[in-house]
C-alpha cells in the first residue's frame, strides 16, 4: 500500500471506533471547515490544513511522501532517534524498512497534542456528568498540558527520519479509540462483580496476559480484590490523563470503577478521597492492543509488520 492510504485507514478507524460517534466527529470537521474559510490569507497559510479532514491532531505523517509503496513496516510505542538508526541499520543490512510507525505522536503531530483531550468532554457526558461541568473541568489541564509542551523540541525525531530519508508516521488518538472500545465491550460482557473479577476478565485480553508475565500487567490502585466493581468506565482516550477534578464529577456520575492505562499520584489520591475504585490495566500494554487492532488491517492488506520498542504484537485475524 501506498504510505497516504495507511494514513487514512489509520484515521478511518479512529473514526469508527470513537467514542464520540462518527456523526459527531463529522459535525466538528465541518465547524472547523466553516472557520477556516472565514480565516484570512496568512492565518490560512499558517493553518494546519491536515485538520480539515483529519479529526486527530496527534496523528500525522512527520516525513515522507504519500506515494510512497509500504511493503514492511517497523513498529513501536516510542519511536527516537535511536530507534530511527535502528530501522536504518536494518534497512541497510538486508532487512528493508519502508515506513516506522510510532504510536506516541513525533512532529507536528506532538505540536498539537493538547487538541484531542477536548474529547474528553463527551466521554464524559456519555457516563452522565453535565457537558457544562465537563467542559469547565477540562479546559484548565489542557490548558496545562499545552503550556508543558512548548518548550519540547518537536521537531528532533522527525529531522533525524528526514536525514536518515526514512518515512515516518505517528498514530495515537485512532489506536486509543480503538483500545478503549475493546476493553469496554469486553469487561461489558463479562459483567465482574469485585474488582479481582474485573482484573482476572483483563487479562483474558492476550495483551494484558502477556504484560502479567512481564510483571506490567493490570494492578489494583484504589480498592481492594473483594470490593464491587459498580459501574465500570473504560478511559483510555483523548490524549492523555483528564483533570484531577473529573474523579468527583465520576462519582456523582455513579461511576464505581475507573479503567484507565495510568494515573498521576494526585488523581489516585482523589479517587481514594471519594472512594472511587481504580484498575489500571497497563499504559505499553493498553497502547499494544489500539496499535494492533490497527496493524491487523495493515497486515490484511498485504502490508509486512515487525515490531519494535515495547510494542506486544497480538494478531485477531
Amino acid at each position: 500500500m501506498r504510505l497516504g492510504d495507511l494514513y487514512q485507514l489509520a484515521i478511518n478507524l479512529g473514526i469508527e471506533a470513537d467514542p464520540r460517534g462518527k456523526a459527531a466527529v463529522e459535525r466538528i470537521l465541518q465547524r472547523l471547515r466553516d472557520k477556516f474559510n472565514q480565516l484570512d490569507a496568512e492565518e490560512k497559510e499558517e493553518f494546519d490544513q491536515e485538520k480539515l479532514t483529519n479529526p486527530y491532531a496527534d496523528t500525522r505523517i512527520s516525513y515522507g511522501y504519500r506515494d510512497t509503496e509500504v511493503k514492511r513496516l517497523i513498529t513501536g510505542i516510542d519511536v527516537d532517534v535511536a530507534d530511527l538508526m535502528l530501522a536504518d541499520h536494518l534497512r541497510r543490512n538486508g532487512n528493508p524498512i519502508d515506513l516506522v510507525v510510532s504510536h506516541h505522536p513525533a512532529g507536528l503531530a506532538s505540536v498539537y497534542f493538547s487538541e484531542v483531550m477536548y474529547m474528553q468532554a463527551d466521554m464524559m457526558e456519555a457516563v452522565g456528568v453535565p457537558i457544562n461541568v465537563a467542559e469547565g473541568i477540562l479546559q484548565e489541564r489542557v490548558d496545562e498540558v499545552r503550556r508543558r509542551g512548548m518548550p519540547a523540541n518537536h521537531y528532533r525525531v522527525a529531522d533525524a527520519a528526514r536525514l536518515l530519508d526514512m518515512p515516518l508516521m505517528s498514530m495515537h488518538t485512532p489506536a486509543d479509540n480503538n483500545v478503549q472500545k475493546l476493553v469496554q465491550d469486553h469487561v461489558d460482557s463479562r459483567s465482574p462483580e469485585t474488582l479481582q473479577d474485573l482484573v482476572k476478565a483483563l487479562k483474558e485480553i492476550p495483551e494484558y496476559k502477556e504484560a502479567a508475565k512481564r510483571g506490567t500487567g493490570p494492578n489494583i490502585l484504589v480498592g481492594s480484590k473483594e470490593s464491587r466493581c459498580g459501574k465500570i468506565a473504560v478511559v483510555m482516550t483523548g490524549g492523555t490523563g483528564g483533570p484531577k477534578a473529573d474523579i468527583e464529577e465520576f462519582v456523582k456520575a455513579g461511576v464505581g470503577t475507573l479503567v484507565e492505562m495510568h494515573m498521576t499520584d494526585e488523581k489516585v489520591e482523589e479517587a481514594r478521597k471519594h472512594h472511587l475504585n481504580v484498575v489500571i490495566a497497563g499504559h505499553i500494554a493498553s497502547d499494544s492492543i489500539g496499535m494492533n487492532i490497527i496493524l491487523d488491517e495493515f497486515e490484511k492488506q498485504g502490508v509486512e509488520v515487525i515490531t519494535f520498542s515495547g510494542l506486544i504484537r497480538h494478531r485477531r485475524f
